[in-house]
């Protein structure tokens, strides 16, 4: 793997965990602002320790069970559904039919149900603010951990993909220190859309090459140029979803709906 793949399985992992690890902080911000801190803390202890555990099954499961060939087609293809699940959102927000994504009016919506709901005590905990916690940092947290396994499982590179998701979190939690508010700055619309095309790159690329599983020999594929070729389905994927901007771009642009070459898109 050369170093540019190294370079941009680390900036993948990096910028996915950051976009999914700022909408975990929003929530526990929310609840621990408006009902208990304690309580919103013991959800994300208790979301990460579940993480830890599906972390080590999941990622014991797919280096065990499955052939390498096997194992790029599967996560090669889970990966490319990810990536044009977030790409489709891009283009659409970037054509102007969809609204930008606001983490400020997450946080105020998610601090209105908060205050809006009942007090319930279990364990020493306000309930609420607990399961509400665990709930967002566990499910945001299942798609970073799936995206660092795959990703470094089928790079051969775990230790990257985990640098880049562990820097992601460090930078999360400095800048949550420090501002001490939802990170409405943080330009998560411009991310989605990167992350985006880097899973439907890292997915189209695995997937074929999986596809030698149906071969006399089962050994993956190998693309002319080996890892090069990452950046010529890059430039693909990118040229393809600034066509398809440009072809539904709404004649008058909703609200708050910029270009994705800009620092919100």
């Amino acid at each position: 793997m050369g170093s540019s793949a190294v370079w941009s399985l680390a900036a993948a992992t990096f910028a996915a965990a950051l976009v999914e690890m700022v909408e975990a902080l929003t929530i526990v911000l929310a609840m621990g602002m408006t009902r208990s801190w304690r309580s919103a803390l013991w959800g994300v202890v208790a979301a990460l320790v579940c993480l830890a555990g599906f972390t080590a099954v999941a990622g014991y499961a797919l280096t065990t069970w499955l052939p390498r060939a096997a194992l790029q087609l599967v996560i090669g293809s889970l990966l490319l559904v990810f990536g044009l699940q977030w790409l489709r959102k891009a283009v659409l927000r970037s054509a102007g039919r969809k609204a930008m994504h606001d983490e400020s009016a997450i946080f105020a919506a998610q601090e209105a149900q908060a205050r809006g709901a009942a007090s319930e005590a279990r364990l020493g905990l306000d309930w609420f603010s607990f399961v509400v916690s665990f709930k967002g940092v566990f499910l945001e947290g299942v798609e970073v951990v799936f995206i660092v396994i795959t990703f470094g499982v089928n790079a051969g590179h775990v230790p990257v993909a985990v640098a880049g998701a562990a820097a992601a979190l460090v930078v999360v939690l400095a800048l949550a220190l420090v501002v001490r508010t939802p990170l409405t700055k943080v330009p998560e619309n411009s991310l989605k859309y990167g992350v985006g095309l880097l899973l439907a790159t890292y997915g189209t690329f695995w997937a074929i090459a999986g596809l030698g599983i149906f071969s006399r020999s089962g050994d993956s594929l190998s693309w002319p140029g080996h890892d090069l070729a990452l950046l010529v389905i890059l430039a693909g994927w990118f040229a393809l979803t600034r066509c398809l901007v440009r072809a539904l771009r709404s004649p008058t642009r909703g609200a708050g709906a910029v270009p994705l070459a800009g620092s919100q898109g």
